[in-house]
């Protein structure tokens, strides 16, 4: 996969996870991530909820519908700057 971020992607599969499990697993990638790398998750809904715990952590986001699946790339913002 391309990355046009730089650093290495991290791919972390939640579909067909139960509420509150896909959150769980991504927040515990997010804690192992490091400031160069980025988490690729793959998720059967949108994580409507996530984007306001990313922000609240300094992570940014984009989020691309891919068929019935959406795809959530995340990386951290440089000083954890959020607005």
């Amino acid at each position: 996969m391309h990355n046009t971020h730089g650093g290495s992607v991290r791919l972390l599969d939640v579909g067909g996870m139960e509420p509150p499990q896909p959150m769980q697993h991504i927040l515990e990638a997010l804690d192992t991530l490091g400031p160069d790398e980025r988490l690729r998750v793959l998720i059967d809904r949108d994580p409507i909820p996530l984007y306001q715990v990313l922000r609240r952590y300094g992570f940014a986001h984009r989020t691309t519908p891919q068929g019935a699946r959406y795809e959530v790339l995340i990386w951290q913002v440089p000083d954890g700057g959020g607005a």
